[in-house]
């Protein structure tokens, strides 16, 4: 995978957390993961298709995606309560919202559906030409983490450039 596809998420993830909890966050490890994604707790997935297509998900465990929750709601929220999936769904969506100015800076040209709990605790595994990077942030409340698989997609790259010649 390369820097230039997955730098935003990671720049961006970061700045959303250190502004969002108001506290300074720290890339903890990026790796490469071939295995197939196993979910930690709270997870939120976006798929984006287009030029380069894939998904980003963000996931936290159950305490740290509850005490964020109540961090940004400014009281106690259960972990079983909607408004922590609604906190990480919300986190996920600022954390594209930034990545995808940068990308389209870049050239790029795709479409971002918007976020939808990742339930599964499997699956999503990568193939030959998607790989997956995973993030792990630290942030005051625990561990984030940012799983992002994405691929370039040649065949509508190449069409677009043939088709700027014919025009």
């Amino acid at each position: 995978m390369r820097m230039e596809l997955i730098q935003p998420f990671i720049n961006a993830a970061d700045a959303v957390f250190a502004e969002s909890l108001q506290a300074p966050t720290k890339i903890l490890d990026l790796s490469m993961d071939e295995e197939t994604y196993r979910r930690k707790g709270v997870a939120a997935l976006i798929a984006i298709k287009g030029d380069i297509e894939g998904r980003v998900i963000l996931d936290l465990s159950a305490e740290v995606a509850m005490k964020v929750a109540s961090h940004l709601a400014g009281e106690a929220v259960p972990s079983s309560d909607q408004v922590v999936r609604e906190t990480v769904c919300e986190l996920a969506n600022m954390v594209i919202g930034n990545s995808v100015t940068l990308l389209n800076d870049q050239g790029f040209r795709f479409k971002v559906f918007p976020p939808e709990i990742h339930m599964n605790e499997e699956g999503l595994a990568g193939s030959i030409d998607t790989e997956a990077m995973v993030i792990a942030i630290e942030t005051p409340c625990g561990q984030a983490y940012l799983n992002i698989s994405m691929r370039y997609l040649h065949r509508r790259r190449q069409e677009r450039d043939i088709a700027s010649v014919i025009d």
